[in-house]
């Protein structure tokens, strides 16, 4: 797997919402932390389909793992 093959912009715009920095850090900022008890597909937020796609690519630890680990991350920090 090659890291890095998409970028935060890339996984908001393939998840259906705003991809722009600003509009990244306020999703983040709206939803953190997360539980370390919930998997970042299980989260409440998630639409059925931003769901799947999520649970599918980290399962098959495809393109977008990287990115959405870091996406994962970012959500279990502290404000």
């Amino acid at each position: 797997m090659q890291s890095h093959l998409h970028t935060m912009s890339n996984l908001f715009a393939q998840l259906g919402l705003p991809a722009e920095p600003d509009a990244i850090e306020a999703f983040i900022a709206a939803h953190r932390p997360l539980a370390e008890s919930t998997a970042l597909y299980r989260a409440p937020f998630w639409s059925a389909s931003q769901r799947a796609f999520l649970k599918e690519e980290i399962i098959d630890d495809a393109d977008w793992a990287g990115v959405i680990d870091e996406l994962n991350g970012a959500l279990r920090r502290g404000g």
